[in-house]
């Protein structure tokens, strides 16, 4: 989860994709390393707990008492404190199994366990590809259950930032277009991929692609305000809202952790 964090800062990269939370505890725990989100990729975060109603589980409540996979190191289990505690869910009622993400969807769909922790659209189309029914399949985004947070985003170490400031500007634009036609035609998208990876099963891809879109990429503050930047106040809140379950040693500011002067202009930034 911190992994693209850290080889930033130590010199080993100058820009990466990394979950902004992360990079806001991160900031918090090294105030003198000023790495900054430049471009939100996931508006709305794909933080999910996916489970089966034939378990018994068909809201958050009903988790306590039951069986639930994680991968440990993962971004959604990083936001499982906070968002038990935002839908009132007793954790020390809730067994928390570590298990592989390779894993994770074949022992819910065996039912040795009864929910997992991951991104949405990554466990919900793997169950589905394991052929577990769809009425049998409940998918909780903690982002609709009360997390104001935003999700994985490009960042960029201060000293790229500072001595590359254009070819910084030049990514983003290339990423901004690439982005762009990803979402205009997700199927040559996904082709590209597939012609690179021969083993990924084309409309299992594609329907997770879609699904990221949907869900993640294009929210109705994206709509509004196009790709890529971020809404000041929200940041902030989303700060304060991850210091319920995490306890801050020098709390960041909205501006420290997201630098909007690298983003394309916002006629560009238009989803269209």
């Amino acid at each position: 989860m911190t992994e693209p964090i850290t080889r930033i800062a130590a010199g080993a990269y100058e820009m990466g994709f990394a979950d902004i939370n992360a990079l806001i505890k991160y900031r918090d725990q090294n105030p003198t390393t000023p790495i900054k989100a430049v471009f939100i990729v996931y508006n709305k975060p794909p933080y999910g707990v996916v489970a089966r109603k034939s378990r018994g589980i068909t809201d958050p409540k009903e988790l306590e008492n039951k069986k639930v996979g994680a991968p440990p190191s993962g971004a959604t289990f990083a936001q499982w404190p906070l968002f038990a505690k935002l839908n009132n869910i007793d954790m020390s009622k809730v067994t928390i199994e570590t298990v592989a993400i390779a894993v994770r969807a074949p022992m819910l769909a065996a039912g040795q366990i009864d929910a997992a922790l991951g991104y949405s659209f990554r466990v919900y189309v793997d169950l589905k590809d394991r052929g577990v029914p769809l009425d049998d399949i409940v998918l909780m985004p903690m982002a609709d259950y009360g997390l104001k947070l935003y999700g994985n985003a490009i960042i960029v170490g201060p000293k790229f930032a500072a001595e590359k400031p254009e070819a910084v500007r030049a990514f983003l634009h290339a990423f901004l277009k690439g982005l762009k036609e990803a979402v205009r035609q997700p199927a040559d998208a996904v082709d590209s991929v597939v012609r690179r990876d021969d083993t990924v099963k084309r409309e299992v891809e594609l329907e997770r692609l879609r699904m990221a879109i949907r869900d993640n990429i294009i929210t109705p503050e994206v709509l509004a305000n196009g790709y890529g930047a971020v809404d000041f106040p929200r940041l902030a809140e989303s700060i304060d809202q991850i210091g319920l379950t995490y306890t801050f040693k020098t709390k960041p500011k909205a501006e420290d952790i997201f630098d909007a002067s690298f983003l394309p202009p916002a006629s560009e930034r238009r989803v269209n």
